[in-house]
């Protein structure tokens, strides 16, 4: 027989509401009407739950020592872009004068393991991206009452954000493959949506990402009519399936594809070759982030190099500011394009 304990999403879910919802009821922190509170109150009883871990009350006199990192993915996955490890250093770099600790996140609404957003005993969260789903796990943070930071995400005013110029970084890159004369370009983007749906993005499609949105309108500032394609996160195996169905036609390939990130690019590099493509004779590809990509060689990638080091740090820092009732600053961040071998004129037919 189990003995876990209720949580605060088992109370939302037999009450009919948000969890949002369920957690700002015992936070007393925002009015609700009488019948929700009266609804939550009654769920709450049913189930045996009798309020937020008591851990949870050292958060408000500052005392736990714990910072949370929440993510909109699973956590072994974020992990395998070394642009979440190089920011997490910078993160825990930035926090260090606090001597705290991370905790590791993925919270979004419904998950009911333990610890969770809504009872972990933490003193302040950093979001990771603010996609609809973290804008979820935004609300169970302001409802406690947990100072926030969100890294390249706009989530609303009066949260500090770490931001980094992904829409002119974007469009450096562009501008880069526009003044060797690419006119044919193909754009493949990280996720676009919380479903991580991979595929053609069509038209008229909202970008519900932040960081996808951004960097989409930057190239396409240059090129703006150029077709996109979206993969399901950011990894060598999902640019290789974005650069096969870019080179699926012989009669329709671009002279030049932009990558939302240096895997990507990566991938798309081993589908040009796989379709018998020279990079970049054939098709210039350029990536986004800067980092080491292991089977590159002998390519050096055109990219955007992003401090992602100093984005944690940032982050950290904002974080031990808002503790310490300072506030937060050098939270705008620049990219530096660097040139490699992947680009070139396109050939002459």
């Amino acid at each position: 027989m189990s003995t876990r304990r209720a949580t605060i999403s088992d109370v939302a879910r037999e009450a009919g509401v948000s969890a949002s919802t369920a957690s700002v009821v015992f936070s007393g922190k925002t009015p609700t009407s009488q019948a929700t509170r009266e609804r939550v109150l009654a769920a709450a009883e049913r189930l045996g739950y009798t309020g937020p871990d008591p851990r949870a009350a050292s958060l408000r006199r500052g005392r736990s020592g714990i910072v949370g990192v929440v993510f909109d993915q699973h956590l072994g996955t974020a992990f395998l872009d070394p642009v979440t490890t190089h920011m997490m250093d910078g993160l825990a770099d930035g926090v260090s004068r606090l001597g705290a600790a991370l905790l590791l996140l993925r919270d979004d609404g419904e998950t009911v393991s333990e610890p969770s957003l809504h009872t972990a005993p933490i003193d302040a969260a950093v979001l990771i991206g603010c996609s609809p789903r973290m804008r979820e796990s935004l609300e169970i943070v302001r409802a406690r009452g947990i100072p926030v930071v969100v890294v390249e995400g706009d989530a609303g005013e009066g949260v500090p954000q770490v931001l980094l110029d992904n829409a002119e970084a974007q469009r450096a890159a562009a501008r880069h493959l526009a003044a060797l004369g690419h006119r044919d370009v193909v754009i493949v983007t990280l996720p676009t949506d919380t479903a991580r749906r991979r595929g053609w993005i069509a038209g008229d499609a909202v970008v519900r990402v932040d960081v996808t949105a951004d960097r989409l309108a930057g190239a396409r500032e240059v090129f703006p009519a150029a077709p996109a394609v979206a993969a399901a996160t950011s990894s060598i195996d999902e640019g290789t399936i974005a650069g096969r169905a870019i080179f699926a036609d012989p009669d329709r390939r671009p002279t030049a594809v932009i990558a939302q990130s240096d895997l990507l690019a990566a991938g798309v590099i081993r589908a040009a070759e796989e379709a018998g493509l020279h990079v970049p004779n054939d098709v210039s590809v350029t990536g986004f982030d800067g980092v080491v990509v292991d089977g590159l060689a002998p390519h050096v990638l055109t990219t955007l190099v992003q401090p992602a080091t100093a984005k944690g740090r940032a982050a950290g820092e904002a974080v031990a500011a808002m503790l310490e009732d300072s506030t937060p600053s050098g939270l705008d961040l620049r990219c530096t394009f660097r040139e490699g071998t992947t680009t070139a004129p396109p050939r002459t037919t």
